[in-house]
């Protein structure tokens, strides 16, 4: 059996680093049903008509309005 080290990039650390095109498509926002685009510095997705950013976590989008970050 080997450790690994801290720097190892594992299947989790991957998924969050990007987000699924496909799933992007799909995804609208759950106010305004407007499309939302990615922000992967900050692992967001932005919806711009409701001024909201909607957390990824562990690769996975959060889309609970309470979950959501208001954009100034």
């Amino acid at each position: 059996m080997t450790e690994t080290s801290q720097t190892e990039t594992t299947p989790r650390d991957t998924a969050a680093q990007s987000i699924d095109p496909r799933m992007l498509e799909s995804l609208v926002c759950p106010v305004s049903r407007a499309m939302l685009t990615y922000d992967p510095t900050a692992q967001e997705l932005v919806s711009k008509a409701a001024r909201l950013a909607f957390p990824i976590r562990d690769g996975i989008p959060v889309m609970l309005v309470s979950e959501a970050r208001a954009l100034d």
